[in-house]
């Protein structure tokens, strides 16, 4: 278990670091468990420690979310789930490696394209709907929705308070979501939840060192090096899996 204590701990850290800094570190805590925890059981590991920062984090930001904006997201975000539940059915660890690294470089590739392209169309109905989705799908499967959710928010015009407390509520209906398709897929048991309870330490290690050193780097040097990082995981997962 010293190895998988040590993949634990780090995950834990990188969770805790991410929610409590400038965030976008979701597209490398699954690549980081996978070390020791191969394939869809890396799942039911991240959920609850993303639950525990969701409470953490949420409870100063609990009010201000624009409901309207998400009740917008909701629908088809919950398909999104739904649709990646299917692709967990049954699948092995080879070709979830070979999914995740695709994934992952599919949330960089519209992270940038959100990055350049930016402006009122992304309030447009059709658009809402397609992020919803692609929130959903890309959340259950690779817990790598984050920079995109956070992207889109930024162009829907709220003030900070708001749009920092609908992006918590986000993440907390998101990983809640995932809580049921977890459960019955099999992935989200006791056992599951116990092994998450060791990251715990790194996780309040994590958040503790990010909340101190939110300032040390800008968020735009900080988003460059996820992203290198991110890249550098897919390829991983794509290649030498």
């Amino acid at each position: 278990m010293g190895f998988e204590l040590i993949v634990l701990t780090v995950a834990g850290f990188l969770t805790g670091f991410s929610k409590f800094s400038v965030g976008g570190m979701g597209l490398l805590i699954l690549p980081v468990l996978m070390l020791a925890f191969p394939g869809t059981s890396a799942l039911g590991i991240i959920v609850p420690l993303f639950m525990i920062t969701d409470v953490l984090t949420m409870w100063p930001y609990r009010r201000g979310a624009d409901w309207q904006l998400i009740a917008k997201l909701l629908p088809t975000m919950l398909a999104g789930i739904l649709a990646g539940s299917l692709l967990l059915t049954d699948i092995d660890v080879q070709l979830f490696s070979l999914l995740l690294g695709g994934l992952i470089l599919l949330a960089l590739l519209l992270g940038m394209l959100l990055d350049r392209m930016g402006s009122g169309w992304l309030r447009k109905p059709l658009v809402v709907a397609v992020m919803g989705f692609f929130t959903g799908i890309i959340g259950l499967l690779a817990n790598a929705a984050g920079p995109l959710v956070s992207l889109f928010l930024l162009e829907q015009k709220l003030s900070k308070r708001n749009y920092v407390s609908t992006r918590c509520w986000m993440a907390s209906l998101t990983n809640l979501a995932k809580v049921p398709v977890l459960m019955y897929l099999g992935l989200l048991t006791q056992e599951s939840v116990e092994i998450s309870l060791l990251a715990i330490p790194g996780l309040l290690l994590g958040g503790l060192i990010g909340y101190c050193f939110l300032n040390a780097v800008s968020a735009a040097q900080f988003k460059w090096i996820i992203r290198g990082l991110a890249a550098l995981a897919a390829t991983k997962l794509l290649f030498f899996s």
